[in-house]
């Protein structure tokens, strides 16, 4: 089915800190806009197993906070508004397949730089957890290698 005619009225947009999440966040605003969808961003800390899943981790939620006004304001220059949430998990990729069944999710937009991994390029372990277990469409945003740096 084309995505004209599929039903989307949310979007989940994962976002991680690189230069991928503006593009994934455009993405995001533009299908957003056609469907008149609603648009989540999301930014996972990722807690070791050492600590307790709810340890108090400044340092990673200031870094979350500023992720996310980054998001919001990708946003505001096309116009759009999204909503943000930070939660904290043991792994990214299931916790934001979780997040997705949550909300109701059509749509997980997500973007992703060239990474290289023993000389080869990566996808990493993220990606492909969410591309085998969500249980919506997935748009994945690889950028050049030129444009994946932080």
């Amino acid at each position: 089915m084309p995505l004209q005619e599929a039903a989307i009225a949310r979007i989940l947009v994962p976002v991680g800190g690189t230069n991928a999440d503006g593009v994934a966040v455009r993405l995001a605003c533009d299908i957003a806009r056609s469907h008149k969808a609603k648009i989540y961003a999301l930014y996972v800390i990722e807690v070791g197993r050492a600590l307790p899943l709810d340890a108090d981790l400044q340092p990673e939620t200031q870094r979350g906070e500023q992720i996310l006004s980054a998001a919001e304001e990708r946003a505001e220059e096309f116009d759009y508004e999204l909503e943000t949430a930070m939660l904290q998990a043991r792994e990214v990729g299931p916790a934001i397949v979780d997040e997705a069944v949550e909300r109701g999710a059509d749509l997980i937009v997500m973007g992703t730089p060239y990474q290289r991994q023993f000389g080869e390029f990566s996808l990493g372990q993220t990606a492909p957890y969410i591309l085998k277990n969500a249980p919506c469409r997935v748009y994945l945003c690889r950028l050049p290698e030129s444009e994946s740096n932080l």
